[in-house]
């Protein structure tokens, strides 16, 4: 006789236990029947019986459940043969292949590897409620695109050896746009303002690209962040957002969202207290608040407050300070007092500096940047900038810090460096055009970090319609222990500016030298070069007469001891899009007594940076230069001379072609320089969190002129431009555009006012 046990939580049915009734026996076997790929050893794994048990209806049904809970099989059966237990089960197919069609706006890979995340996937059992779940996941993804009207329709296709083929057609629709944003209850500001917090907008003429007017929950809730951010800036203390509905129309097409906020009344700032262990005078706390009594509440500010006196207390070595403020809200009055609760927390040391991730650097050119030492007290600032100096080597992509607590020490940290390595070598070959040089092409091999050492090895080859430079340069950044540089450069360079009608000459030259740098601060470095270098100079028929002189009085070919002093300070927070700090160089560059030319090039440049807020910065830029002979060489040498114009000086006139002509208006270039410049910088718009792209207004000034030429004057040579400039970090490098329409020009001069440089460094 065979008795069959079902268990009813599978079924979903009730029933009489007594209906299943058998009578308890001692178990003498057990056989699985039914499997095709499963190994039965598997089964005997998860089963609850072995030979041996006793045998009961509630051992039945417990196995029963707990292969059903594999989820291998379809279906689970147990008979009886005597004392024999017979396991029958029908197993789920397998997914042999899973094809997706009419994806677009995903790749398919990135679809397949979603739902593998929820369990579906080729090779896993086939369960019809797992691809219920993949259809919402997929959706999901959709969802997120803003491809509301997305159908996916999904084909099971039975094959042989109990295996299916899962195929999803999916028809994406269009993309549901924004087509309306409301605030409402909003009264204190224009609704226009509001929504320029949003990255959510209904939609602009650059939409198309930036995919702003495509709804995404995530975006939408940190634009309602920066909504109350916003209010609380202005003194709404008790803002608050009360609901936000989105909708979409039936056709899938627009979607509409509606925020209803609570401005609720404006704080202005009673009193500011200081409460706890302060570990610093309140004299030197207050110093660093960034509100006052009397102020209207700014959330941002006394964020920025905390943050401040946090990062005092960690240059004082208490690395878990916590700093809390505790508002006093007087609602009547409109005022809210403030008090700053310290708690430093114990006094931190730095135990053990550890460096993860360089798999090719030596951690002894990442330890040398450090500024944090291990066994000293604890320094948020000193951290900070130990960070700021892996990240200037250029060898990692991502520098991170953690310094987390020791183990059994209350009074110690480790500080973990974390860096992903960068390739740093690289060989190109390049093509690029910079307006008034023409054409250029380019090759360079370069490693800037030969063998994990941090020292620098360069070749490089340029070749233009008026410049073609080939160069060999290697640098050792540590020379010494302390941070003194050592650097070699051989250079060959020709210059023939007739070819773009600059000036009518041509020059070759041939140099060596040798740099060192010098560091004298934390931001600071003094510079020195020195070494030969060979020029030869041919002029032409029709070349100024004073070119001419100075070839016959000085020879068409001399050897120069070329030196160099310079001085400079870099306090900027980014090499690449700088909002905050400024640069100082100064350099002295000369003929010295033992060559055949004795000159002088004296320059001085400053360029500062100021955020004016998150968005915009303003960048103000002055630079002089001053030139002459001296000893044996009474005059300037012609080709030494400073020349100004074009992108780098004064846009919107040709390059090189300001300052003093001859009389057949031929360029001289000048001995005297100064250039005064004004940006205000700014994410391309519908673009703000790109970084590869910045626009800017300018206003450009500058004059070139020389005294030992008739007529020229600063004042005479003086001109003025102001325009828009773009800037684009290209995947082939970077590139510079500029309009400017030219101020104060006089006759003869050439005008350029669309100018720009593409595949070359600026």
């Amino acid at each position: 006789m065979k008795l069959k046990f079902l268990a009813a939580a599978v079924l979903g049915l009730s029933y009489a236990a007594s209906a299943w009734a058998v009578e308890p026996f001692t178990i003498k076997d057990i056989r699985v029947e039914g499997l095709q790929r499963t190994e039965a050893g598997t089964v005997f794994n998860y089963l609850p019986l072995k030979v041996g048990d006793t045998f009961t209806d509630q051992k039945a049904q417990d196995a029963i459940q707990s292969l059903f809970a594999t989820g291998f099989f379809n279906d689970v059966r147990i008979e009886t043969e005597g004392d024999v237990i017979v396991v029958a089960v029908a197993e789920r197919p397998v997914i042999a292949t899973l094809s997706i069609n009419g994806a677009k706006e995903f790749d398919k890979e990135q679809l397949k590897t979603a739902l593998k995340n929820n369990g579906f996937a080729e090779s896993r059992t086939f369960d019809q409620a797992l691809l219920d779940g993949a259809l919402q996941e997929l959706k999901r993804q959709y969802y997120s695109r803003g491809k509301y009207a997305v159908e996916i329709t999904p084909n099971v296709t039975k094959l042989e050896r109990n295996r299916v083929a899962v195929t999803l057609d999916i028809a994406e629709g269009i993309t549901a746009k924004i087509h309306e944003i409301r605030i409402v209850g909003a009264q204190a500001f224009p609704e226009d303002d509001l929504l320029d917090q949003f990255g959510l907008t209904s939609g602009g003429w650059l939409s198309w690209i930036t995919k702003d007017n495509q709804y995404s929950k995530q975006k939408l809730s940190g634009d309602l962040e920066k909504l109350k951010a916003f209010y609380q800036n202005q003194g709404y203390l008790e803002f608050n957002i009360d609901s936000t509905q989105v909708s979409i129309s039936p056709d899938k097409e627009s979607i509409y969202l509606t925020i209803n906020v609570n401005e609720g009344k404006r704080y202005t700032i009673s009193d500011i207290k200081f409460a706890g262990d302060l570990k610093a005078p309140e004299a030197d706390l207050r110093k660093l608040l960034q509100v006052k009594p009397g102020d209207v509440f700014n959330r941002e500010k006394v964020n920025e407050s905390v943050t401040a006196m946090s990062d005092r207390l960690g240059n004082d070595g208490y690395a878990f300070a916590n700093v809390n403020v505790l508002p006093e809200i007087d609602r009547e009055k409109q005022q809210v007092a403030f008090t700053f609760f310290v708690d430093p927390g114990r006094k931190t040391y730095v135990r053990r500096i550890n460096i993860n991730g360089n798999t090719k650097t030596r951690d002894e050119v990442v330890r040398r940047e450090m500024r944090q030492l291990e066994g000293a007290v604890y320094s948020s600032e000193k951290i900070k900038r130990s960070k700021e100096r892996a990240e200037l080597l250029g060898y990692f992509e991502d520098v991170t810090i953690e310094t987390p607590a020791v183990l059994d020490s209350p009074d110690q940290v480790d500080m973990n460096l974390t860096v992903k390595e960068r390739p740093t070598g690289s060989i190109s070959a390049g093509i690029g055009f910079v307006q008034g040089e023409g054409l250029q092409l380019s090759g360079n091999i370069s490693q800037s970090n030969i063998f994990g050492s941090g020292k620098a090895l360069s070749a490089s080859i340029s070749t233009g319609s008026a410049n073609k430079n080939a160069t060999l340069s290697f640098t050792d950044p540590y020379f010494t222990p302390d941070g003194v540089s050592l650097g070699y450069d051989v250079y060959h360079r020709t210059y023939n500016p007739k070819k773009v009608d600059r000036s009518k000459y041509k020059s070759a030259t041939t140099g060596f030298a040798v740099r060192m740098g010098v560091p004298v601060t934390e931001y600071d470095r003094i510079n020195f070069s020195l070494g030969p270098e060979h020029t030869a100079i041919d002029t032409y028929e029709d070349s100024p007469q004073r070119y001419k002189d100075f070839v016959n009085e000085f020879g068409r070919s001399n050897l120069t001891l070329l030196g160099s002093v310079g001085w400079a300070r870099d306090t900027r927070d980014s090499a690449v899009w700088p909002t905050r700090g400024a640069t100082i160089r100064v350099a002295a560059d000369a003929g010295l007594p033992g060559g055949d030319l004795e000159y002088y090039r004296l320059t001085h440049q400053q360029t500062w940076f100021f955020p004016l807020s998150k968005t915009f910065t303003l960048m103000l830029n002055g630079e002089l230069g001053y030139a002459n002979g001296y000893g044996q060489t009474p005059r300037m040498p012609f080709f030494q001379n400073f020349y100004l114009g074009g992108i780098g000086s004064v846009r919107g006139y040709d390059n090189g072609s300001l300052g003093p002509k001859d009389v057949d208006d031929d360029y001289l270039g000048g001995t005297r320089k100064i250039v005064a410049n004004a940006e205000l910088l700014f994410p391309f718009p519908g673009m703000r969190d790109n970084k590869s792209l910045r626009t800017s207004m300018f206003v450009d000034a500058g004059s070139l002129w020389d005294p030992k030429v008739q007529g020229s004057s600063m004042s005479e040579e003086l001109r003025y431009s102001a325009g828009l400039a773009l800037t684009w970090l290209s995947p082939v490098g970077p590139m510079k555009f500029s309009y400017a329409v030219p101020f104060g020009k006089k006759e003869g001069d050439k005008l350029q006012r669309f100018q720009f440089q593409l595949g070359t460094v600026f």
